[in-house]
């Protein structure tokens, strides 16, 4: 007992104490390991139009491309797919997504192959891509416009991105329909 007590009565030792809280609390910020136990579901409608009284709209939205996802550092399930509205505008849609829940996940449309495995995890930031926003949900069907003027030719995949790591969750390979 009289050694800890001697032990607790040295600056040295109140100092290291006080590096390791700061540690763990900054690895906790950093890594958030308890969004490893999360999940945030999202179910959003697929984009409709409204009709012009017959019941049903005179013009359907278009489906553009479409790819299925492949995992790369997180298990990753479900499609996405490009659909074109009359209006012009244009809405990444995910699909059925199953995925990990993880800090600053970022949707990217991307020039980069898609690459099975470990080769894939980290060339989604080596070309061009477009920020979509925020992954909604780690899970469920989610849209995002696209914004105007993107050069969806050149974009040929879609990541979730984690923008905090520089790794890619999974991406799917945009296949023009």
């Amino acid at each position: 007992m009289s050694r800890i007590r001697a032990f607790a009565r040295k600056p040295l030792t109140w100092i290291a104490i006080g590096v390791l809280v700061v540690g763990a609390g900054a690895g906790l910020a950093l890594f958030q390991p308890w969004r490893l136990v999360t999940n945030t579901t999202v179910d959003e409608a697929a984009p409709t139009l409204p009709s012009t009284g017959s019941g049903v709209p005179d013009v359907q939205p278009r489906l553009l491309a479409r790819g299925d996802f492949v995992s790369h550092e997180h298990g990753t399930t479900g499609a996405a797919v490009i659909i074109a509205l009359p209006d012009g505008s244009r809405v990444l849609r995910l699909e059925n997504l199953d995925t990990s829940d993880g800090p600053d996940l970022r949707v990217w449309l991307t020039d980069a192959p898609v690459l099975p495995g470990r080769d894939g995890w980290f060339v989604f930031d080596d070309g061009v891509h477009t920020d979509l926003g925020a992954l909604k949900g780690n899970r469920g069907n989610q849209n995002y416009p696209i914004p105007p003027g993107t050069d969806l030719p050149a974009l040929t995949s879609i990541a979730i991105w984690c923008d905090r790591f520089d790794v890619s969750f999974g991406a799917a390979e945009l296949r023009p329909v």
